[in-house]
């Protein structure tokens, strides 16, 4: 298995590259890093067959649609988002095929309505629904603590506690956590109840994305 791990410092978005017997998937590129991607496709002589958004992004623009242009891959997205252009649509435990490697999604709404997470054997793509020693704002796009929470809590910390978490975003330089660190040191997640975690994310003062309003709107379109 090949695994490589990009990041965009402008929005702090890592995007990921898996690849096994030369079919390869990239998760949440990056408008701004495509030519990373043809390049190391190129270099290690891969076909990119598979490029997925989690969820529609607010904070950049995904680099789904200039790839499927390049490389004719599938776009895969899940079944509740309103974007266009996506090839393919997953919903809860469907399985994607790259290689021998098979990646499974699950549904994780929350940060978005559309939010998905996307597991292998030992590690977890987890999108903006939970984060490094945070999880993801609910605060707009049809986000929703309560479904955060249930995501969460009652789907992604179930998962073995060796498991890998690589998300969407980090902003203080942390590349990789596992579900035993996130249970223990996640500071949103040292709550007595699901009450408890909506007041917690109700009670949080955000300013929006920079670049959401044009990201949104090119997201819906999946960059194209």
């Amino acid at each position: 298995m090949i695994f490589r791990q990009f990041f965009e410092p402008i929005s702090s978005t890592y995007s990921y590259l898996i690849a096994d017997k030369g079919d390869t998937v990239i998760i949440d590129p990056v408008k701004e890093d495509t030519d990373k991607y043809i390049q190391i496709i190129r270099e290690l002589d891969l076909k990119l067959i598979i490029s997925i958004d989690t969820h529609v992004h607010a904070d950049h623009i995904t680099a789904s649609g200039r790839l499927n242009t390049l490389t004719d891959c599938d776009i895969v997205m899940g079944q509740e988002t309103a974007a266009e252009f996506v090839t393919h649509r997953v919903k809860e435990n469907d399985t994607l095929a790259v290689g021998s490697i098979k990646i499974k999604a699950l549904y994780t709404p929350g940060h978005t309505d559309d939010s998905y997470s996307f597991r292998m054997n030992d590690r977890v793509f987890t999108g903006d629904t939970l984060l490094i020693r945070s999880t993801g704002r609910t605060d707009f796009q049809n986000g929703n603590p309560i479904h955060q929470y249930d995501s969460i809590f009652n789907k992604l910390l179930k998962l073995p506690d060796a498991t890998l978490i690589y998300p969407a975003h980090d902003y203080r330089g942390w590349t990789v956590s596992t579900i035993a660190e996130e249970k223990r040191h996640n500071p949103r997640l040292q709550v007595n109840s699901e009450a408890d975690y909506v007041a917690q994310m109700n009670a949080l003062k955000l300013a929006h994305p920079k670049q959401m309003d044009v990201a949104v709107p090119a997201n819906l379109k999946c960059g194209k």
